[in-house]
């Protein structure tokens, strides 16, 4: 798997970032990784955490999203959102990479 281009971060989902941290007066990153699991193959976890040296950071208004060096090929082209509706509220993986998804949205397959 060769990696060409970083996933990217919507407005809406710095917006909740930032809100977040306002919450929690904690400043922390957005962690975007991929494990394997889940009912498909791999899941997403999202965390918030501090920046590793050879993270992809992805910066708008201090608010940061970082994705690590074995994530990174997983997440190529992926639309990382913020999502509300009356089911809740959700960070979201818009991942063109994926062939599968289970009906959570947190478990893919490629």
């Amino acid at each position: 798997m060769t990696f060409s281009l970083p996933p990217t971060v919507t407005d809406r989902a710095y917006n909740r970032l930032a809100e977040i941290i306002e919450a929690t007066g904690e400043v922390k990153a957005l962690r975007v990784a991929v494990d394997g699991g889940g009912c498909s193959g791999f899941q997403y976890d999202i965390t918030l955490d501090d920046p590793a040296e050879d993270d992809l950071c992805l910066e708008k208004d201090g608010q940061i999203v970082v994705v690590d060096p074995v994530s990174l090929p997983f997440l190529e082209n992926a639309v990382i959102d913020f999502s509300e509706e009356l089911i809740g509220a959700r960070f979201v993986i818009e991942n063109p990479n994926a062939t599968a998804s289970c009906g959570c949205g947190t478990s893919f397959s490629m």
